[in-house]
């Protein structure tokens, strides 16, 4: 078994700096060599590019732009009539990622339309995003690069977003029908909606592209008090040889760095002294 790779969600973590690049180096400062970042848009690519250079990372996932933040936006891939914005902005995402060497972008599937009534807008929503997910599938095979499905909790943290259980994303990938889009895994949100970890893991652990982590239910460090135990998770994790990484994207209850003490006990535990021992890919 391999020890486990871990990338620092930097919109989440080292937000005690105010810019990305400073938070690039910070990750990398901690011992990361792999980031990911939602929406890096605000910088130019180039100049992220030499920030992570510098600080030793590299970005392994972003996601789809939101649309409108100011108007609760959150992705645009299953908003009916938004089409075009979703060309334009994908066709951004992956000028980003080639710029960067991303390998993994998260298409956010977005919202049910403030006003709107999730039933009666089903059939258009699933029909929009599995055209738009056609499309882009198309367009991120010939840039060898995996798009992502990320669903998320209804319950507590999103009650408007369309793609809200993971029986629910199954569903639109095989609808889909392309090899390179795959489940992004928040097990945050896996708990929240459907619990039962263990059997959704190795159940759907084919479709798994990507990883995230967090306690529940205060989405801070997986050694926090809560309903997780991550010892066992990474340890099964290990023991069905997962190769990509699992991202840190929560909320740390003070400090960044003086929080990862879970992080450093892992690579100990695996006679690592950061993930530099481990080797790239």
């Amino acid at each position: 078994m391999s020890p486990l790779r871990f990338s620092a969600n930097v919109s989440w973590l080292f937000r005690e700096v105010q810019d990305l690049p400073g938070r690039l180096q910070a990750a990398g400062a901690a011992g990361f060599r792999a980031v990911e970042a939602a929406w890096p848009y605000a910088w130019e690519a180039a100049a992220l590019q030499e920030s992570a250079e510098r600080a030793r990372v590299r970005l392994v996932l972003l996601n789809t732009p939101p649309g409108d933040l100011e108007k609760g936006e959150m992705g645009l891939g299953a908003v009916p009539g938004r089409q075009e914005e979703f060309r334009k902005g994908l066709a951004l995402a992956v000028k980003y990622a080639k710029a960067l060497d991303c390998k993994r972008i998260h298409i956010m599937a977005g919202r049910v339309p403030a006003g709107a009534d999730r039933k009666s807008l089903a059939a258009e929503m699933e029909m929009t995003f599995v055209e738009n997910l056609k499309f882009a599938a198309s367009v991120l095979q010939q840039e060898n690069i995996i798009g992502l499905l990320e669903p998320i909790n209804s319950r507590i943290t999103d009650p408007q977003y369309y793609l809200n259980t993971p029986q629910h994303a199954v569903n639109i990938l095989q609808k889909v029908g392309s090899p390179n889009l795959k489940l992004q895994m928040d097990i945050f949100h896996w708990q929240i909606m459907d619990g039962n970890l263990t059997n959704n893991i190795q159940s759907y652990f084919p479709l798994i592209g990507h990883i995230q982590i967090a306690q529940v239910p205060n989405r801070d460090e997986p050694d926090s008090p809560g309903e997780l135990n991550f010892t066992y998770l990474f340890h099964l994790l290990e023991k069905l040889d997962y190769e990509g990484f699992v991202g840190c994207e929560y909320s740390p209850r003070g400090d960044t760095a003086e929080g990862l003490c879970w992080l450093q006990l892992y690579w100990k535990s695996r006679g690592l002294l950061r993930e530099d021992d481990i080797g790239q890919s």
